[in-house]
């Protein structure tokens, strides 16, 4: 049975295929975060179901060279660098790394790269971009020196989003900081330099500035996934107007020889307590908030992942404890299989049935099925148990089986367990050194870990650590 998803663009469920001549090699862009701050759980909702897609694409056969872009230079990263009184990487860097920490306590798969859109090379391919842009008639510069993509110009603007622009007027102002565009609807492209952004920015043929949002992930993207990607993921807040203007730019950008998305996936929103996550409202959380409470990343992982991703998420203390007991019924569950399969080697595959976990994750993630098929079978298989009547062989094939599905929930008992926290600390920022390609960084932090009797191994799921 194929991979179905609900791709947004269509509003229909589609099956995934690999583009002719690249085997089963799936492109994947995923929406990073902007390190302004502590990454909120909201945050992770997205960032747990696009993990959850890529294990199950994995899972299924496909090779998947996965990116995701972190924003390290808008409004809010300076707006907190110039009250800091410290440069615009120095405020960035400790949300960096807590960002790879939090992604590592999640068990979330570490992408193919981390691309930062402060990054010079970066900063050039969004320049090159908007240059290509301008040439073609996309772009325009205003009077104050801001360039603007000229959203008239593209007619399949508001495809994504299915939004009707019609009756907008042309040079309405729209924020006190921008002087007037062609059309309301016009976003910026490049940023002039005003003084509130204090040492950031970055020369270009329109004078000094910086990059708008929207321009960092679509150079990033296709800079290093080529111009069409098969799968672009992110949050519903992400529709629109930032995943509509990625569009824009893009196929306009581009050598028109296809979409710059072929399947568009969005999660849907995280509530908490059954109202919008705020920090008025005092249910506003970090992962870190949660562990200060004696909540685990496995626990809270469970959590996430246990809603259907295009369904609003209620997120509680009463699911977290849910989530708790759900897990201690699978680890007593897998004790319990390791008892009765001893010694044995012999692995006699389970009933049928347990295909309809994956078979479940296949129907778009439906992730309700694929837990129900795992908890009927672990019900059945403590029956057996109960009666005598479960061999070793049978034991040891549910072992196996447990093992391709954690593969995907990635819900095992921690094998970790006694690692120092100062050890974890410097994983944590040896991962972000090396998604930083900060080589020379990487390798110091590595013998840090050593001499502290740990060793530090890269794998495709990313960092495995064990005593020397």
């Amino acid at each position: 049975m194929p991979v179905r998803i609900h791709n947004t663009l269509t509003r229909e469920l589609e099956s995934i295929e690999a583009r002719p001549g690249e085997g089963r090699t799936l492109t994947l862009y995923t929406c990073g975060p902007t390190v302004y701050a502590h990454a909120h759980i909201g945050n992770f909702r997205a960032y747990v179901f696009e993990d959850l897609l890529l294990r199950q694409l994995i899972a299924r056969g496909f090779t998947v060279r996965r990116v995701m872009n972190l924003t390290d230079v808008d409004d809010k990263t300076i707006r907190g660098a110039v009250a800091a009184g410290i440069a615009l990487a120095d405020y960035t860097k400790p949300f960096k790394e807590a960002f790879f920490q939090d992604f590592a306590t999640l068990r979330l798969k570490e992408a193919e790269a981390y691309p930062c859109a402060t990054d010079a090379e970066q900063i050039a391919r969004m320049i090159s971009m908007i240059g290509t842009l301008m040439e073609r008639g996309h772009a325009y510069q205003a009077e104050d020196g801001s360039v603007y993509f000229r959203i008239a110009s593209f007619p399949g603007y508001g495809k994504l989003a299915r939004v009707d622009l019609e009756g907008q007027r042309p040079g309405q102002r729209v924020a006190s900081d921008e002087y007037e565009k062609e059309a309301v609807a016009d976003f910026a492209l490049w940023k002039s330099w005003v003084p509130e952004d204090g040492s950031v920015g970055w020369e270009s043929p329109w004078g000094k500035g910086r990059p708008g949002w929207h321009i960092e992930c679509s150079a990033m993207a296709t800079g290093l996934l080529g111009e069409t990607i098969d799968i672009h993921c992110g949050g519903v807040d992400n529709i629109f107007p930032h995943h509509e203007a990625e569009i824009a730019q893009c196929e306009c950008a581009g050598h028109g020889k296809g979409p710059f998305v072929r399947y568009w996936m969005h999660c849907s929103h995280l509530m908490v307590e059954g109202g919008k996550m705020a920090k008025s409202a005092g249910n506003f959380f970090t992962l870190r908030d949660l562990l200060e409470k004696g909540w685990t990343g496995r626990e809270v992982r469970y959590a996430l992942i246990s809603v259907h991703y295009r369904g609003a998420l209620n997120f509680t203390m009463e699911g977290l404890a849910a989530a708790r007991t759900a897990l201690a019924r699978l680890d007593a569950w897998r004790e319990r299989l390791v008892q009765t399969a001893g010694s044995e080697r012999l692995s006699e595959g389970p009933s049928a049935e347990t295909e309809g976990f994956f078979s479940s994750l296949d129907d778009d993630l439906n992730v309700s099925g694929a837990l129900a098929v795992l908890f009927e079978t672990l019900r059945e298989s403590n029956r057996r148990m109960d009666g005598g009547d479960l061999t070793a062989p049978q034991a040891r094939g549910l072992l196996d089986w447990l093992a391709r599905v954690d593969g995907v929930l990635a819900l095992e008992p921690e094998v970790a367990a006694g690692i120092p926290h100062e050890v974890e600390e410097l994983a944590a920022a040896r991962a972000a050194a090396r998604a930083s390609k900060e080589w020379k960084k990487s390798d110091e932090l590595r013998d840090q870990i050593a001499a502290l009797g740990w060793t530090v191994k890269d794998t495709k799921d990313g960092q495995r650590i064990s005593k020397s």
